[in-house]
């Protein structure tokens, strides 16, 4: 009966702290009726919450509001969402089953940075290596990057980078092509690379959201262009979607609301 009764406070304290985060603040009254607890119950139980800090006085008398110790609390938990780490699992199960080359990339500045590079069965001398970067207009995962960013970013590093650098035939090199490029991804889902890095090489990345709604990171598979694009193509991007919108499940995505897969 102890345990249950532990439980049981356990409940009532999330369930305070939780209207807290959802109303912004609200009196004891407020949150007794809300949780059908007695007010004086209410009172107690906030009164000792307030002696460890995890709620405050409001803005107004008798108001209560979320205290800044559960801010130290959220930063300890934001600092374990390590895009790689959630990431590693999702990385090496999409690599055995598409035999192709798996990349977790980040966005530093303007380029896209490799942090994990799986190699695969069929092609290991493609351009971006572990550590190597690529600049946002070329590349899949790079453009996974740069397209799900809010569409100012998109002007914004075109104002930096124009003209832009052209890797092959197919790079998109002017604005206007890499804005068509940006918003079919966004349509899609995900970003096609079709020979624009390396000639006879293709690639599709897909954005990992975290608990922001942020774009966090990218995840792409690559590989022989015949390989991607041909007939495992559909089956390669639902793959690498569900793989994204798993490790972003992962940062947190659902808290923000965010459909990841289509961010309409």
């Amino acid at each position: 009966m102890a345990n249950d009764g532990n439980v049981m406070l356990v409940r009532k304290v999330a369930q305070v702290l939780d209207h807290l985060a959802a109303q912004g603040e609200a009196t004891a009254a407020e949150l007794a009726e809300a949780l059908g607890e007695p007010r004086s119950s209410v009172y107690r139980l906030l009164s000792s919450l307030q002696a460890e800090g995890l709620v405050e006085h409001g803005s107004r008398r008798g108001q209560f509001r979320l205290g800044f110790k559960l801010l130290t609390l959220g930063t300890a938990v934001v600092a374990r969402f390590d895009e790689r780490e959630f990431a590693q699992p999702v990385l090496e199960r999409l690599h055995d089953l598409t035999g192709e080359t798996v990349f977790l990339c980040v966005r530093r500045g303007d380029a896209a940075v490799c942090i994990e590079r799986l190699a695969g069965k069929r092609v290991q001398s493609l351009a971006l290596k572990l550590g190597g970067s690529l600049p946002l207009h070329a590349g899949a995962a790079s453009r996974a990057l740069l397209a799900f960013a809010p569409e100012t970013e998109w002007e914004g590093y075109l104002d930096r980078n124009v003209p832009l650098s052209r890797f092959t035939a197919s790079t998109p090199s002017e604005p206007g092509a890499l804005r068509k490029a940006l918003r079919q991804a966004r349509e899609d889902g995900y970003a096609l690379s079709d020979q624009d890095v390396t000639v006879g090489v293709a690639a599709i990345g897909v954005p990992v959201v975290d608990y922001r709604g942020e774009v966090r990171a990218a995840v792409s598979i690559s590989g022989v262009r015949e390989s991607i694009l041909g007939e495992d193509f559909a089956r390669w991007r639902d793959l690498l979607l569900e793989a994204g919108q798993e490790v972003s499940r992962a940062l947190g995505s659902e808290l923000a609301g965010k459909n990841v897969a289509r961010f309409d």
